[in-house]
Protein backbone atom coordinates (compact mmCIF):
# COMPACT_ATOMS: atom_id res chain seq x y z
CA UNK A 1 0.00 0.00 0.00
CA UNK A 2 1.46 3.49 -0.89
CA UNK A 3 2.26 5.47 1.84
CA UNK A 4 0.63 8.27 2.90
CA UNK A 5 1.28 11.14 5.87
CA UNK A 6 -1.62 10.25 8.13
CA UNK A 7 -2.79 7.08 7.10
CA UNK A 8 -2.39 4.19 9.65
CA UNK A 9 0.30 3.08 10.94
CA UNK A 10 1.03 0.22 13.58
CA UNK A 11 -1.11 1.32 16.70
CA UNK A 12 0.47 1.45 19.74
CA UNK A 13 -1.01 -1.08 22.13
CA UNK A 14 -2.86 1.55 24.31
CA UNK A 15 -4.85 2.49 21.61
CA UNK A 16 -6.02 -0.66 20.49
CA UNK A 17 -7.10 -0.81 23.92
CA UNK A 18 -8.87 2.67 24.37
CA UNK A 19 -10.58 1.43 20.90
CA UNK A 20 -13.90 1.32 22.48
CA UNK A 21 -13.93 4.63 23.80
CA UNK A 22 -13.22 6.84 21.17
CA UNK A 23 -16.63 5.61 19.76
CA UNK A 24 -17.84 7.97 22.80
CA UNK A 25 -16.05 10.74 21.84
CA UNK A 26 -17.90 10.99 19.25
CA UNK A 27 -20.71 13.76 19.93
CA UNK A 28 -23.16 13.10 16.61
CA UNK A 29 -24.82 9.56 15.64
CA UNK A 30 -23.07 8.11 12.68
CA UNK A 31 -26.60 9.15 11.03
CA UNK A 32 -26.25 12.66 11.69
CA UNK A 33 -22.52 12.69 10.73
CA UNK A 34 -23.01 11.36 7.26
CA UNK A 35 -25.67 13.88 6.81
CA UNK A 36 -23.41 16.68 7.61
CA UNK A 37 -21.15 15.03 4.73
CA UNK A 38 -23.62 14.71 2.32
CA UNK A 39 -24.25 18.29 2.59
CA UNK A 40 -20.56 19.43 2.25
CA UNK A 41 -20.53 16.94 -1.00
CA UNK A 42 -23.41 18.33 -2.56
CA UNK A 43 -21.88 21.89 -2.05
CA UNK A 44 -18.44 20.65 -3.94
CA UNK A 45 -20.60 19.95 -6.53
CA UNK A 46 -20.80 15.99 -6.34
CA UNK A 47 -24.21 14.63 -8.84
CA UNK A 48 -27.24 13.50 -6.22
CA UNK A 49 -26.41 10.47 -8.30
CA UNK A 50 -23.18 10.01 -7.11
CA UNK A 51 -24.45 10.37 -3.52
CA UNK A 52 -26.85 7.59 -3.31
CA UNK A 53 -23.77 5.79 -3.29
CA UNK A 54 -24.10 6.62 0.95
CA UNK A 55 -27.60 5.68 1.36
CA UNK A 56 -27.78 2.78 3.90
CA UNK A 57 -23.82 2.69 4.36
CA UNK A 58 -23.26 1.78 8.59
CA UNK A 59 -19.95 1.74 10.49
CA UNK A 60 -17.65 -1.87 9.80
CA UNK A 61 -16.93 -3.30 13.12
CA UNK A 62 -14.56 -5.29 11.33
CA UNK A 63 -12.50 -1.99 10.27
CA UNK A 64 -12.28 -1.20 13.50
CA UNK A 65 -10.92 -4.44 14.83
CA UNK A 66 -8.37 -4.70 12.03
CA UNK A 67 -7.70 -0.30 12.86
CA UNK A 68 -7.35 -1.80 16.07
CA UNK A 69 -5.39 -4.96 15.81
CA UNK A 70 -2.04 -5.77 17.36
CA UNK A 71 0.24 -8.99 16.02
CA UNK A 72 1.25 -10.98 18.28
CA UNK A 73 4.41 -11.71 16.72
CA UNK A 74 6.73 -9.35 14.72
CA UNK A 75 7.48 -11.22 11.74
CA UNK A 76 10.86 -12.22 11.07
CA UNK A 77 12.76 -11.25 7.57
CA UNK A 78 12.94 -14.90 6.81
CA UNK A 79 9.21 -15.42 7.17
CA UNK A 80 8.35 -12.03 5.49
CA UNK A 81 10.05 -13.06 2.37
CA UNK A 82 9.22 -16.87 2.41
CA UNK A 83 5.41 -15.69 2.15
CA UNK A 84 6.01 -13.43 -0.94
CA UNK A 85 8.77 -14.74 -2.74
CA UNK A 86 8.38 -18.14 -3.66
CA UNK A 87 9.37 -20.73 -6.90
CA UNK A 88 5.78 -20.23 -7.99
CA UNK A 89 5.39 -16.54 -7.37
CA UNK A 90 8.48 -16.28 -9.80
CA UNK A 91 6.98 -18.39 -12.13
CA UNK A 92 3.93 -16.39 -12.82
CA UNK A 93 5.80 -13.00 -12.66
CA UNK A 94 8.15 -14.31 -15.54
CA UNK A 95 5.07 -15.89 -17.11
CA UNK A 96 3.55 -12.36 -16.70
CA UNK A 97 6.03 -10.46 -17.92
CA UNK A 98 6.69 -12.21 -21.28
CA UNK A 99 2.48 -12.22 -21.84
CA UNK A 100 2.39 -8.39 -21.00
CA UNK A 101 5.75 -7.74 -22.64
CA UNK A 102 4.23 -5.35 -25.07
CA UNK A 103 1.99 -3.19 -22.83
CA UNK A 104 4.87 -3.34 -20.52
CA UNK A 105 7.85 -1.93 -23.02
CA UNK A 106 5.30 0.67 -23.87
CA UNK A 107 5.03 1.69 -20.22
CA UNK A 108 8.93 1.69 -19.88
CA UNK A 109 9.07 4.11 -23.29
CA UNK A 110 6.63 6.34 -21.29
CA UNK A 111 7.90 6.93 -17.83
CA UNK A 112 11.37 4.73 -17.36
CA UNK A 113 10.29 2.02 -14.95
CA UNK A 114 11.69 -1.65 -15.72
CA UNK A 115 9.05 -4.25 -16.13
CA UNK A 116 10.39 -6.71 -13.66
CA UNK A 117 10.29 -4.02 -10.91
CA UNK A 118 6.92 -2.86 -12.04
CA UNK A 119 5.80 -6.52 -12.07
CA UNK A 120 6.82 -6.81 -8.37
CA UNK A 121 5.03 -4.15 -7.07
CA UNK A 122 2.15 -5.31 -8.88
CA UNK A 123 2.56 -8.87 -7.38
CA UNK A 124 3.26 -7.78 -3.59
CA UNK A 125 0.76 -5.16 -3.92
CA UNK A 126 -1.90 -7.57 -4.76
CA UNK A 127 -0.38 -11.01 -5.97
CA UNK A 128 -0.88 -10.00 -9.54
CA UNK A 129 -4.26 -8.84 -9.30
CA UNK A 130 -5.88 -11.73 -7.70
CA UNK A 131 -6.30 -10.26 -3.94
CA UNK A 132 -7.21 -6.63 -3.74
CA UNK A 133 -9.58 -6.52 -0.59
CA UNK A 134 -13.21 -7.02 -0.25
CA UNK A 135 -14.34 -4.20 1.32
CA UNK A 136 -16.37 -1.45 -0.21
CA UNK A 137 -13.88 1.57 0.27
CA UNK A 138 -16.93 3.46 0.58
CA UNK A 139 -18.11 1.88 3.94
CA UNK A 140 -14.41 1.36 5.06
CA UNK A 141 -13.17 5.13 5.00
CA UNK A 142 -16.77 6.19 6.12
CA UNK A 143 -15.65 4.11 9.40
CA UNK A 144 -12.56 5.41 9.80
CA UNK A 145 -13.62 9.46 9.09
CA UNK A 146 -16.52 9.23 11.61
CA UNK A 147 -13.89 7.61 13.90
CA UNK A 148 -12.55 11.12 15.73
CA UNK A 149 -8.61 10.16 16.19
CA UNK A 150 -8.02 10.59 12.02
CA UNK A 151 -11.17 12.00 11.00
CA UNK A 152 -9.80 14.92 8.93
CA UNK A 153 -7.35 12.80 7.26
CA UNK A 154 -10.42 9.81 6.25
CA UNK A 155 -12.73 12.23 5.57
CA UNK A 156 -10.66 13.97 3.02
CA UNK A 157 -10.50 10.47 1.63
CA UNK A 158 -13.68 9.56 1.33
CA UNK A 159 -14.74 12.86 -0.61
CA UNK A 160 -11.60 12.30 -2.90
CA UNK A 161 -13.45 8.69 -3.58
CA UNK A 162 -16.80 9.71 -3.82
CA UNK A 163 -15.07 12.56 -6.35
CA UNK A 164 -13.49 9.79 -8.59
CA UNK A 165 -17.01 8.08 -8.89
CA UNK A 166 -18.48 11.24 -9.82
CA UNK A 167 -15.97 11.30 -12.08
CA UNK A 168 -17.03 8.01 -13.41
CA UNK A 169 -13.51 6.21 -13.47
CA UNK A 170 -15.59 3.39 -11.08
CA UNK A 171 -19.34 2.89 -9.96
CA UNK A 172 -19.69 2.95 -6.41
CA UNK A 173 -20.67 -1.02 -5.58
CA UNK A 174 -17.38 -1.81 -7.80
CA UNK A 175 -15.05 0.22 -5.43
CA UNK A 176 -14.01 -2.55 -3.53
CA UNK A 177 -10.60 -2.47 -1.31
CA UNK A 178 -8.56 -2.42 2.16
CA UNK A 179 -10.06 -1.99 5.03
CA UNK A 180 -8.36 1.08 5.42
CA UNK A 181 -9.19 2.18 1.78
CA UNK A 182 -6.53 1.06 -0.38
CA UNK A 183 -7.58 0.52 -3.76
CA UNK A 184 -7.83 -1.99 -6.92
CA UNK A 185 -4.27 -3.87 -8.13
CA UNK A 186 -2.26 -0.93 -6.72
CA UNK A 187 -3.90 -0.51 -3.38
CA UNK A 188 -3.62 3.32 -3.90
CA UNK A 189 -5.48 5.41 -1.68
CA UNK A 190 -8.08 7.80 -3.10
CA UNK A 191 -5.58 10.63 -2.86
CA UNK A 192 -3.01 9.01 -4.76
CA UNK A 193 -5.42 7.80 -7.26
CA UNK A 194 -6.30 11.95 -7.62
CA UNK A 195 -2.65 12.58 -8.23
CA UNK A 196 -1.67 9.38 -10.05
CA UNK A 197 -4.30 7.34 -11.75
CA UNK A 198 -3.56 7.67 -15.47
CA UNK A 199 -5.92 6.45 -18.47
CA UNK A 200 -3.59 3.66 -20.06
CA UNK A 201 -6.59 2.18 -22.57
CA UNK A 202 -8.03 5.70 -23.84
CA UNK A 203 -11.60 4.80 -22.65
CA UNK A 204 -11.19 8.09 -20.53
CA UNK A 205 -11.50 6.33 -17.14
CA UNK A 206 -8.92 5.17 -14.46
CA UNK A 207 -10.01 1.87 -13.98
CA UNK A 208 -6.61 0.51 -11.30
CA UNK A 209 -9.16 -2.33 -10.50
CA UNK A 210 -9.86 -4.33 -13.82
CA UNK A 211 -7.75 -2.86 -16.82
CA UNK A 212 -3.95 -3.75 -16.79
CA UNK A 213 -2.93 -0.91 -18.90
CA UNK A 214 -4.43 1.77 -16.57
CA UNK A 215 -2.98 -0.50 -13.49
CA UNK A 216 0.67 -0.04 -15.47
CA UNK A 217 0.54 3.31 -16.52
CA UNK A 218 -1.10 4.67 -12.70
CA UNK A 219 2.17 2.90 -11.07
CA UNK A 220 4.56 3.80 -13.32
CA UNK A 221 3.48 7.33 -13.02
CA UNK A 222 3.83 7.33 -9.27
CA UNK A 223 6.90 5.55 -9.25
CA UNK A 224 8.33 7.72 -12.11
CA UNK A 225 7.62 11.26 -10.12
CA UNK A 226 8.95 9.80 -6.83
CA UNK A 227 12.24 10.14 -8.54
CA UNK A 228 12.75 6.24 -9.88
CA UNK A 229 15.66 5.89 -12.19
CA UNK A 230 15.09 3.23 -15.08
CA UNK A 231 18.94 3.32 -15.36
CA UNK A 232 19.75 1.70 -12.31
CA UNK A 233 18.76 -0.86 -10.26
CA UNK A 234 17.42 -0.98 -6.16
CA UNK A 235 20.52 -2.35 -4.59
CA UNK A 236 22.18 -5.52 -4.36
CA UNK A 237 23.84 -8.33 -1.57
CA UNK A 238 27.17 -7.62 -0.03
CA UNK A 239 29.77 -8.60 2.75
CA UNK A 240 30.56 -6.61 5.05
CA UNK A 241 34.04 -6.37 6.44
CA UNK A 242 34.89 -8.00 9.82
CA UNK A 243 35.83 -4.43 11.21
CA UNK A 244 32.60 -2.68 9.78
CA UNK A 245 31.16 0.47 11.83
CA UNK A 246 27.34 -0.94 12.50
CA UNK A 247 26.90 2.99 13.45
CA UNK A 248 26.87 2.86 9.71
CA UNK A 249 23.40 0.87 9.25
CA UNK A 250 20.22 2.78 8.24
CA UNK A 251 18.73 4.59 5.03
CA UNK A 252 19.94 7.82 6.20
CA UNK A 253 23.70 6.68 6.05
CA UNK A 254 24.08 7.99 3.04
CA UNK A 255 27.81 7.60 1.48
CA UNK A 256 28.96 7.35 -2.41
CA UNK A 257 29.89 3.68 -4.06
CA UNK A 258 33.57 4.68 -4.13
CA UNK A 259 33.70 5.20 -0.01
CA UNK A 260 31.78 1.80 0.75
CA UNK A 261 34.51 0.38 -1.66
CA UNK A 262 37.13 1.61 0.91
CA UNK A 263 35.46 0.30 3.61
CA UNK A 264 36.20 -2.92 2.51
CA UNK A 265 32.45 -4.07 1.26
CA UNK A 266 32.39 -6.72 -1.56
CA UNK A 267 30.38 -8.60 -3.28
CA UNK A 268 29.00 -11.82 -2.48
CA UNK A 269 30.97 -13.60 -4.97
CA UNK A 270 34.21 -11.81 -2.67
CA UNK A 271 34.83 -8.79 -5.58
CA UNK A 272 35.01 -5.20 -4.75
CA UNK A 273 31.80 -4.19 -5.02
CA UNK A 274 31.26 -1.88 -8.65
CA UNK A 275 31.59 1.55 -7.98
CA UNK A 276 29.18 3.90 -10.03
CA UNK A 277 28.28 8.02 -9.13
CA UNK A 278 25.23 6.71 -6.52
CA UNK A 279 25.34 7.02 -3.34
CA UNK A 280 24.28 4.12 -1.16
CA UNK A 281 23.30 2.99 2.44
CA UNK A 282 23.55 -0.63 4.15
CA UNK A 283 20.37 -2.27 5.13
CA UNK A 284 20.38 -5.19 7.73
CA UNK A 285 16.80 -6.53 7.89
CA UNK A 286 17.89 -9.40 10.06
CA UNK A 287 21.14 -8.26 11.85
CA UNK A 288 25.01 -9.10 11.40
CA UNK A 289 23.43 -12.72 11.44
CA UNK A 290 21.64 -12.16 8.60
CA UNK A 291 21.66 -10.52 4.93
CA UNK A 292 23.71 -7.33 4.50
CA UNK A 293 22.61 -4.85 1.58
CA UNK A 294 23.51 -1.62 -0.23
CA UNK A 295 20.59 0.00 -1.35
CA UNK A 296 20.29 2.54 -3.55
CA UNK A 297 17.76 5.41 -4.46
CA UNK A 298 15.14 2.60 -5.94
CA UNK A 299 14.95 1.48 -2.90
CA UNK A 300 14.42 4.58 -1.26
CA UNK A 301 11.31 5.41 -4.15
CA UNK A 302 10.10 1.91 -2.65
CA UNK A 303 9.49 2.85 0.49
CA UNK A 304 6.96 5.75 -0.38
CA UNK A 305 5.12 2.66 -1.77
CA UNK A 306 5.63 0.95 1.91
CA UNK A 307 7.87 2.65 4.37
CA UNK A 308 9.22 -0.71 5.69
CA UNK A 309 12.88 -1.94 4.88
CA UNK A 310 11.13 -5.86 4.58
CA UNK A 311 8.80 -4.61 1.82
CA UNK A 312 11.46 -2.52 -0.32
CA UNK A 313 13.82 -5.30 -0.10
CA UNK A 314 11.88 -7.67 -0.99
CA UNK A 315 9.83 -6.03 -4.34
CA UNK A 316 13.55 -5.29 -5.85
CA UNK A 317 14.71 -9.46 -4.50
CA UNK A 318 11.52 -10.36 -6.02
CA UNK A 319 12.57 -8.36 -9.16
CA UNK A 320 15.90 -9.54 -9.23
CA UNK A 321 14.29 -13.27 -9.29
CA UNK A 322 11.92 -12.57 -11.97
CA UNK A 323 15.09 -11.33 -13.98
CA UNK A 324 16.93 -14.76 -12.90
CA UNK A 325 18.86 -13.38 -10.14
CA UNK A 326 20.16 -15.66 -7.94
CA UNK A 327 18.52 -16.55 -4.07
CA UNK A 328 19.78 -14.30 -1.33
CA UNK A 329 22.67 -15.95 -0.08
CA UNK A 330 22.94 -15.44 3.39
CA UNK A 331 19.42 -15.60 4.76
CA UNK A 332 19.90 -16.33 8.39
CA UNK A 333 19.07 -19.92 10.21
CA UNK A 334 16.39 -20.58 13.22
CA UNK A 335 15.01 -17.25 13.21
CA UNK A 336 12.78 -16.14 16.28
CA UNK A 337 10.36 -13.95 15.69
CA UNK A 338 9.79 -11.95 19.15
CA UNK A 339 6.14 -11.59 20.49
CA UNK A 340 5.00 -7.81 21.21
CA UNK A 341 5.40 -8.77 25.30
CA UNK A 342 8.86 -9.98 24.73
CA UNK A 343 9.89 -7.06 22.94
CA UNK A 344 8.37 -4.99 26.18
CA UNK A 345 10.44 -7.10 28.27
CA UNK A 346 13.49 -6.51 26.08
CA UNK A 347 12.88 -2.51 26.64
CA UNK A 348 12.69 -2.52 30.24
CA UNK A 349 15.53 -4.80 30.44
CA UNK A 350 17.47 -2.31 28.78
CA UNK A 351 16.43 0.02 30.64
CA UNK A 352 16.95 -1.57 33.97
CA UNK A 353 20.89 -1.66 32.60
CA UNK A 354 20.81 1.93 32.08
CA UNK A 355 20.15 1.72 28.27
CA UNK A 356 17.35 4.28 27.44
CA UNK A 357 14.86 2.66 25.17
CA UNK A 358 11.45 4.70 26.20
CA UNK A 359 9.16 3.37 27.61
CA UNK A 360 8.31 -0.06 26.41
CA UNK A 361 5.63 -0.28 23.98
CA UNK A 362 7.01 -3.52 21.87
CA UNK A 363 7.87 -1.89 19.35
CA UNK A 364 11.37 -1.88 18.43
CA UNK A 365 11.83 1.80 16.85
CA UNK A 366 15.24 4.01 16.20
CA UNK A 367 15.59 4.35 20.48
CA UNK A 368 14.89 0.99 21.15
CA UNK A 369 17.60 0.13 18.43
CA UNK A 370 20.21 2.79 19.75
CA UNK A 371 19.52 1.21 23.40
CA UNK A 372 20.33 -1.94 21.92
CA UNK A 373 23.57 -1.05 20.20
CA UNK A 374 24.71 0.89 23.72
CA UNK A 375 24.44 -2.69 25.45
CA UNK A 376 26.19 -4.65 22.98
CA UNK A 377 28.91 -2.66 22.71
CA UNK A 378 29.28 -2.83 26.07
CA UNK A 379 29.19 -6.20 26.03
CA UNK A 380 31.57 -6.93 23.33
CA UNK A 381 29.00 -7.86 20.56
CA UNK A 382 28.42 -6.98 17.09
CA UNK A 383 26.77 -3.54 17.16
CA UNK A 384 23.72 -4.28 15.28
CA UNK A 385 20.68 -2.85 17.18
CA UNK A 386 19.11 -5.67 16.10
CA UNK A 387 16.72 -7.62 18.67
CA UNK A 388 16.61 -11.23 18.90
CA UNK A 389 15.86 -13.70 21.17
CA UNK A 390 19.36 -14.46 21.59
CA UNK A 391 19.38 -11.28 23.21
CA UNK A 392 16.68 -11.28 25.09
CA UNK A 393 18.19 -14.37 27.00
CA UNK A 394 21.67 -12.59 27.49
CA UNK A 395 19.48 -9.94 29.14
CA UNK A 396 17.97 -12.29 31.15
CA UNK A 397 20.56 -13.74 32.76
Amino acid sequence: MIYHPGMPRIIPLILALLLPLAGHAQEQTFAEWLEELRAEALALGFSAETLTALDGIAPLERVLELDGSQPEFVQTFTRYIELRVTPNQIARGQALLREHAALLGDVQARYGIQPHYLVAFWAIESNFGSATGGFSVLEALATLAYDPRRAEFFREQLLTALQIIDDGHIPAERMTGSWAGAMGQLQFLPTVFRNYAVDGDGDNRADIWNSLPDVFYSAANFISQSGWRGDERWGREVLLPEDFDYSLVGTRNLKPLAEWREMGLRTVAGEPIPVADMRAAVALPAGAAGPAFLTYNNFRVTMLYNPSVFYAITVGYLADRFAGAPAIAHMPVNETALSRVQVEELQELLNGRGFDSGEPDGRVGSRTRAAIRGYQSEQGLIPDGHASMELLDRLRD
